[in-house]
């Protein structure tokens, strides 16, 4: 269960990664996409971060139910 949970932080990672690239691209211009990359980025950012501390806060949990 918890490699699921790690592999799914490094997902949302991925996706942050393509969407910042994408988002430098179309950084000069004055596209909807723009917002939408801007968008993934911040989400795919904030849920790595949320997803990494809840798989935190569950393996701690775990050790200290195993003693």
């Amino acid at each position: 269960m918890i490699r699921i949970l790690r592999y799914t932080e490094y997902l949302y990672l991925i996706v942050a990664f393509f969407s910042g690239y994408r988002l430098i691209e179309l950084l000069g211009t004055d596209s909807q996409e723009r917002l939408i990359f801007g968008f993934f980025f911040i989400v795919s950012v904030g849920m790595f971060f949320f997803r990494r501390n809840y798989r935190k806060k569950f393996e701690k949990r775990e050790r200290e139910s195993d003693r």
